[in-house]
């Protein structure tokens, strides 16, 4: 299995922003210039990214459609992208206007079986399933849904194999304790991740301060790193991450 870098933006308002764990009251901006932000991401070598819809995130409906057009038309990128994925149309829509890949995210806790069934429909590659979690006090990964307020009652030890067993292909994992807090990527939740289930391919996310994060995820059984507010403010040249992409292909 190779490894790929993906370069992240999350939109909210048209800007170019992070959230501290997922905080909306925690936004920090950077500029409203998503657009050429891709472009600088391919100029770099870059073959894939991961865009967010921040505002759909919220309050459904994905508004991005024309961004992630032009993403696609004029950067050659391939984008994984998603934010208030509810409904089926809204997986069509999304590949429609030039996704590689859907990211659905706490439908895919809350609603299991619709989530399955787009699998069956598009196919493993076309859909990345998003399961963020928070470990408890007995060491159980939960699945917070409702903007990480409320556990769904459902672990990632439980839920993770029904994806797998239908044809999952992609998985972006978060560790939420460590989602733009530049603390590191939790290393010992990718390697379970990759005992349990080896054969998908599991982005980590959350926490990548540097390239030796990069290469520390690689190592730990990553498919892939999302890469966000480290890459924003300067601490990791995508350069340095892309030359870990292209020793393990």
């Amino acid at each position: 299995m190779g490894f790929t870098v993906y370069p992240a933006l999350d939109i909210r308002g048209g800007k170019v922003v992070r959230l501290a764990q997922g905080d909306y009251a925690r936004e920090t901006q950077y500029g409203d210039d998503p657009l050429p932000r891709a472009a600088a991401f391919a100029a770099a070598g870059a073959r894939w990214m991961h865009l967010v819809d921040l505002d759909a995130a919220r309050a459904g409906g994905y508004t991005l459609a024309p961004l992630l057009a032009a993403i696609s038309r004029d950067t050659g990128l391939q984008v994984q992208t998603g934010g208030g994925v509810r409904s089926r149309d809204d997986v069509a829509r999304i590949l429609d206007a030039g996704a590689a890949r859907v990211v659905v995210g706490s439908l895919s806790v809350r609603e299991p079986e619709t989530v399955l069934a787009w699998l069956d429909e598009f196919g493993g590659e076309r859909i990345t399933v998003a399961l963020d979690t928070r470990q408890d006090e007995a060491g159980t990964w939960q699945l917070p849904v409702h903007g990480w307020t409320e556990n769904a009652g459902a672990s990632l030890d439980a839920l993770l194999p029904r994806y797998v067993e239908a044809g999952l292909r992609h998985l972006l994992c978060t560790d939420i304790a460590r989602d733009g807090m530049l603390s590191g990527p939790n290393l010992d939740l990718y390697a379970h991740l990759h005992a349990l289930a080896p054969a998908v391919a599991v982005q980590a996310s959350g926490g990548v301060r540097d390239a030796a994060d990069v290469a520390a995820a690689r190592q730990a059984g990553c498919a892939g790193a999302v890469l966000g507010r480290a890459l924003l403010e300067g601490r990791l040249a995508l350069a340095d991450a892309l030359v870990l992409e292209k020793s393990a292909c």
